[in-house]
């Protein structure tokens, strides 16, 4: 589960599974350019500096319990993932698609949240 850290049930969030939080990792791992399976950290040897991409804090997390994301990071992710978000509308065959879009605009909504509080999201 990713949430503010503001203590406030009421305040947006964003959970998966563990399997579906790798998938969704992976999916923005490949809408970046590179396959996550061969980061440092995921089974492969990349090192993490090699890649380009505003989204590292989120991709290169541990699945819980590791550290906050400063409102500074999550406001650096927003502009990627709207893009992400905007690029392309699935159709009906593409149920995948459309989850991960889903995802992605939940996770938007969640961060834009931590921003205008200036609080860090937190993995739990």
């Amino acid at each position: 589960m990713l949430f503010p850290s503001d203590d406030n049930a009421a305040s947006p969030d964003i959970s998966w599974s563990y399997t579906g939080f790798d998938m969704f990792r992976q999916w923005l791992a490949q809408a970046e350019g590179f396959t996550l399976a061969k980061m440092d950290g995921f089974g492969g040897d990349r090192p993490w500096h090699s890649v380009s991409t505003t989204l590292a804090p989120l991709l290169n997390h541990p699945d819980d319990n590791g550290p906050d994301l400063p409102p500074t990071q999550c406001a650096a992710m927003l502009p990627r993932l709207e893009t992400i978000l905007h690029r392309r509308r699935p159709d009906d065959s593409e149920p995948v698609l459309r989850r991960r879009l889903a995802d992605v605009s939940q996770l938007i909504t969640v961060l834009r949240y931590c921003v205008a509080k200036d609080i860090a999201l937190t993995f739990g």
